[in-house]
């Protein structure tokens, strides 16, 4: 973020810039975990598991995506 606003400028569209070029790869790999913790939920055993494992895996990719650039915004602005 500090390389892109020195070269490109204020800090919200480079935020942007960013979490449009980030935003593919993080949901691909949360998706990918989520269903391979998806084929565990049919088990009794492992069921706890995964549910906490799925639920997990969707906060922190809205916390990712979402929430960590806007706290980044509230501390820098």
């Amino acid at each position: 973020i500090r390389h892109a606003r020195a070269t490109d400028g204020p800090l919200v569209p480079v935020l942007l810039k960013a979490g449009a070029i980030r935003f593919k790869p993080i949901l691909l790999t949360a998706l990918a975990a989520m269903i391979g913790a998806a084929v565990i939920l049919t088990d009794p055993i492992f069921q706890g598991l995964a549910i906490s494992l799925l639920f997990g895996l969707a906060s922190s990719t809205l916390l990712t995506v979402l929430v960590i650039p806007a706290i980044y915004v509230a501390l820098r602005t």
